[in-house]
């Protein structure tokens, strides 16, 4: 009887481990988070001619940005340094800044109202946002770690350092972090403004 007893005790102690165990897998993938903050924005009425690029920029100090900072410029402070943002022709250059990219063709919209926005976003191995649409393009530099991005064309990698140049508008999509270590990205947006930014979307 008592050899009976410690083996019921025993799988009870077992189911109890195996459901702590299964109830906690919820709560460690809500950890792995994908961040995003917007950091910056304007509407404009009307695009420059184009085709139109994306060009990143450094300055000295976030003072130095806003002063620099045109129609089609956003600035702003991330990850300790003062980044200009400017949708223009290729080739430009903001005197006193140190390149750091053009990432384009943009891909082009027509709009009543454009809005460009700068997020920062990211998040560990393995977090990725749900899969959504916008109302037009986003183009990617990545800081830190590894970009995803998957699309109904494909999945797509770019790696600390480099671009990814945006798509076409209400483009199905999910991004997410690809590497071993923490994503840390700028996204640049050219969208409709007179449109919710961003949408509910699936894979077909």
């Amino acid at each position: 009887m008592k050899s009976w007893i410690v083996c019921a005790r025993f799988v009870v102690l077992a189911l109890t481990l195996c459901a702590a165990t299964f109830l906690s897998l919820p709560a460690a993938e809500a950890q792995q988070k994908f961040d995003i903050k917007p950091v910056a924005e304007t509407k404009i009425k009307q695009l420059p001619a184009g085709p139109l690029y994306w060009r990143v920029e450094n300055l000295p100090t976030l003072a130095e940005a806003k002063a620099a900072a045109g129609d089609t410029s956003l600035a702003a402070e991330i990850s300790g340094k003062a980044w200009l943002f400017t949708l223009a022709r290729k080739g430009g250059a903001t005197p006193g800044a140190s390149k750091v990219a053009e990432i384009g063709p943009v891909p082009v919209i027509e709009a009543p109202e454009y809005l460009l926005r700068i997020n920062h976003a990211g998040g560990p191995p393995g977090a990725k946002t749900p899969v959504h649409s916008h109302p037009g393009s986003e183009a990617f530099y990545v800081l830190k770690g590894r970009l995803g991005m998957k699309t109904p064309n494909g999945v797509m990698h770019a790696d600390s350092g480099k671009t990814m140049n945006g798509h076409h508008a209400d483009m199905p999509m999910e991004v997410f972090s690809a590497g071993a270590t923490d994503l840390d990205q700028i996204v640049m947006f050219l969208v409709d403004a007179t449109r919710p930014f961003s949408s509910p979307a699936k894979f077909e």
